[in-house]
């Protein structure tokens, strides 16, 4: 009896360590402030490479980042989805949460620019130079992005529109739910043709560049951020944007093909 009594007094005791040794243990998780950060599809490879050396430099910052269409993440955003910054590819997206007061407007400032080009599988032997090129009795599919929610869809309405082949090629389209997709279509051969970023061009060597569209055919791409209204990380949010914003953001927007 005496080795059992002894026996749980050494139970009793070991619990009791454990307990204390796991309340004065520092846990790092818990330590670091996450960042939920909404991001235009096309700014993935950079924003990865922002995100490594951002935690690098900032131990106690998590950055979380969720890329798709700007479209469907303002929609997101509208409907109360959790996210601290907003990256968009589209003026239009960040307008509307800003007219339904989800951003703050002072933190409010374009980062980026882009431009559209027209790809095709680098096996391909297509030989055109320009969009008015296209030669549209020949293709099967030409991969563009959903223009209702897709910025660079929209953009590409515009130019085709422009040139009169946005209604010709009807029936030909093949519509992405974010300009990663497009890309995708192409660089598997699902598609003969797409228009996409310069930026996402650069990414792959799957691709090669056609030809560029014309400014003037469409409303400027131009990349805004802005830190959310509902975010309770205000300060946080607004560390990470000027860093965005600063020199060594502006370097890797450079690198993967931003303006």
């Amino acid at each position: 009896m005496k080795h059992l009594g002894r026996f749980a007094a050494l139970v009793v005791f070991l619990v009791f360590a454990a307990a204390c040794s796991s309340q004065g243990a520092p846990d790092s998780r818990a330590s670091k402030t996450e960042l939920m950060i909404s991001s235009a599809a096309s700014l993935t490879d950079a924003m990865n490479e922002m995100k490594q050396l951002y935690e690098q430099q900032n131990p106690h910052i998590s950055l979380t980042f969720h890329f798709g269409s700007s479209g469907k993440l303002a929609k997101q955003i509208e409907q109360g989805a959790p996210s601290d910054v907003f990256l968009s590819a589209s003026m239009k997206d960040m307008d509307a949460l800003e007219g339904k007061n989800l951003i703050h407007t002072e933190s409010r400032q374009d980062f980026a620019r882009n431009q559209l080009v027209l790809i095709t599988n680098a096996s391909r032997l297509i030989e055109i130079n320009s969009f008015e090129q296209i030669p549209v009795e020949n293709l099967q599919h030409v991969a563009v992005g959903e223009p209702e929610t897709v910025p660079a869809g929209r953009y590409t309405k515009e130019a085709l529109e422009s040139i009169g082949l946005w209604e010709r090629l009807q029936g030909k389209l093949v519509f992405g739910s974010d300009v990663r997709q497009v890309l995708t279509y192409v660089e598997s051969g699902n598609a003969e043709l797409g228009v996409v970023y310069a930026s996402d061009a650069a990414t792959t060597t799957q691709v090669k560049v056609l030809a560029k569209a014309k400014p003037k055919w469409h409303q400027p791409i131009v990349y805004p951020a802005a830190v959310l209204s509902e975010t309770t990380k205000i300060e946080e949010a607004q560390a990470f944007l000027n860093f965005v914003m600063g020199q060594t953001g502006k370097e890797i927007l450079k690198k993967y093909g931003f303006e």
